[in-house]
């Protein structure tokens, strides 16, 4: 496993930018937490963008930030470098990392990855898991197999018990494409802000969003 810029001040000033440029560069990034039970690393292989509210320089539809700041999306609001973490459909959590300068919200959704230590661990908080490649692909499943919740949520990613490293270089085979699960506008070909390592075993299948009944 080859890691390459972990100096927090570096990484932080990296995630300042343009998820959709940092995007493709994150792929091969090495993220790991070290709990109580112990460490479970991550090497990201696909990861979405989300942008800002409507009167925002970047209006994203598919962004928990679309509507304005609230209690739940605050960290989206803060400065790069921090977890943004949220509940969903009742049963799952989902990890984001926070980009952008503070003040102007977006975030890096950590869609899949291929656990690169701690797969014991990993295995026992993903049973479910019939395979290594299983571990972490889904947003919910990479979620689980670093152990984070909601607890999480406003935690700096770049201190103490985690750790980030960017790739030495960056991933030569990047492919891109809508969001997975985005209703409305924000799931389209418009938004193709779902960046993946091509061929990766890890990468989640594509899948629209139901939708709405507004019946």
């Amino acid at each position: 496993m080859e890691k390459g810029v972990s100096d927090p001040e570096k990484v932080r000033k990296f995630l300042e930018g343009d998820p959709r440029v940092i995007a493709p560069l994150v792929l091969g990034a090495v993220l790991t937490h070290y709990s109580e039970a112990g460490p479970v690393a991550v090497r990201l292989t696909e990861v979405e963008a989300y942008m800002g509210p409507r009167d925002s320089e970047h209006p994203d539809p598919g962004s928990h930030t679309f509507g304005g700041p609230t209690a739940r999306n605050a960290p989206m609001f803060g400065p790069p470098g921090f977890l943004y973490v949220y509940f969903t459909y009742g049963m799952h959590y989902c990890a984001n990392i926070v980009c952008g300068p503070a003040g102007s919200p977006s975030a890096l959704l950590l869609r899949a990855g291929d656990i690169v230590e701690g797969e014991g661990l990993a295995t026992v908080r993903r049973p479910a898991s019939k395979t290594h490649k299983d571990l972490a692909s889904g947003p919910a499943r990479l979620a689980s197999a670093l152990g984070l919740t909601t607890a999480d949520t406003g935690r700096d990613a770049l201190a103490s018990p985690f750790s980030f490293w960017l790739p030495k270089t960056p991933v030569a085979a990047v492919a891109s494409g809508p969001r997975v699960g985005v209703a409305g506008p924000g799931g389209s070909t418009e938004y193709p802000w779902r960046f993946w390592i091509e061929d990766d075993p890890t990468v989640s299948r594509y899948k629209a969003a139901r939708p709405r009944n507004r019946a």
